[in-house]
């Protein structure tokens, strides 16, 4: 026997049930063509879920936090609502958002509602086609630090997000955050009985440590996305050389723009990495292809665009390793407890080993 095509959605949409969210999206949309709606997990997250929900009315994408339960204020789908909502009027290509539910009877937690914006996602390369000439990666990799240089040129207040955050103090606080993660989940890594993992645990403490002794005093308030890579950007269909939209903004908020910079460039494999170098990452190597610019190049294209002073940014770099390995060790605890959804998690304990030498290296000056 067949199954019908909700039973089919169904099958991929744990978190989402199909049967609550169609008439619900028909509902507060006032669209009934909403109440047969299929709902799919969208592979490629490893934190908040995505879904794709369809039908006669069209599609949509509906974020909600992962299952069970999840670290204080993580996963927070208010801040990604208010601050994609606002963007909407500036140069940054975001969704448009059609709702947000704050009733967790609902779905058993908040989730929130936007436009599906069709074009290439480079989680494991790009499609046939796409990008194949070196000239062309540029172009995606320019328009990716384009973005990135427009954002943190947006002026918070004229778009109502002169409340949104806490810039004062925010690199401080970020490692005070990102440390009470990490003691969050330390139990549940070690539990995994990967020595690598463990080890990589004893020296989480002292580097958190480190990195708040060592902060740079640098003026904050710019939007913040929190989590900018090419794989968290939807590129244009129609060539490349334009980011058609941002997506994830769960760890948004007004601080230090330097952080985007330093993590993006943790995030960004060149073809001359060590198999260490790129290894420590869950997601695709694609900027190693021919066209790509370095890390280096990177870094220097944003200064130019930006205006901005980079002399600190091997800290960043190191901030970036460290946040990326609480993240993993996130998903080292979720996994064990049976609340991820999708495939790919196994073994992501390995990676917190090289994270942590990663950070220790950059902080050393070791940025290249």
């Amino acid at each position: 026997m067949t199954s019908s095509p909700r039973e089919q959605a169904g099958k991929n949409s744990t978190g989402a049930d199909p049967a609550v969210v169609g008439p619900y999206v028909a509902r507060v949309l006032d669209e009934p063509a909403w109440a047969a709606a299929e709902v799919e997990l969208i592979a490629g997250g490893k934190s908040n879920l995505t879904y794709r929900v369809s039908s006669a009315a069209g599609e949509l994408v509906l974020r909600r936090p992962p299952l069970g339960n999840v670290l204080p204020t993580a996963h927070d789908m208010v801040r990604e609502h208010t601050v994609i909502s606002a963007l909407a009027i500036t140069e940054v290509p975001v969704p448009a958002t059609r709702h947000l539910c704050t009733d967790t009877d609902v779905l058993g937690a908040p989730f929130y509602l936007m436009d599906f914006v069709r074009g290439p996602i480079a989680r494991d390369g790009f499609p046939a086609g796409y990008a194949d000439q070196p000239q062309e990666r540029r172009a995606v990799a320019e328009g990716l630090i384009d973005t990135l240089v427009a954002l943190h040129a947006v002026d918070p207040a004229e778009i109502g997000l002169e409340s949104f955050g806490r810039p004062d103090g925010y690199l401080t606080r970020q490692v005070s955050r990102w440390m009470r993660q990490w003691t969050a989940t330390r139990d549940a890594v070690e539990a995994a009985g990967d020595q690598g993992a463990t080890a990589a645990a004893a020296r989480l403490d002292k580097l958190a440590e480190t990195l708040a002794a060592q902060a740079p005093t640098a003026p904050t308030g710019p939007i913040v996305h929190g989590d900018y890579r090419l794989d968290n950007t939807v590129l244009d269909a129609a060539g490349p050389g334009r980011i058609a939209a941002v997506l994830d903004w769960e760890m948004s908020t007004r601080g230090d723009p330097l952080a985007d910079v330093g993590l993006l460039l943790v995030y960004w494999v060149q073809a001359s990495d060590t198999t260490e170098r790129s290894g420590v990452l869950p997601i695709s190597a694609v900027t190693s292809l021919p066209g790509f610019p370095t890390r280096a190049e990177v870094a220097q294209l944003y200064a130019q665009k930006s205006g901005r002073d980079l002399s600190h940014l091997p800290w960043y770099v190191s901030f970036g390793a460290f946040k990326l390995a609480v993240v993993v060790a996130g998903i080292v605890a979720r996994h064990r407890a049976g609340a991820m959804v999708g495939e790919g998690f196994d073994h992501m304990e390995s990676r917190l080993g090289p994270l942590v030498e990663l950070a220790y290296g950059a902080l050393g000056g070791q940025v290249q």
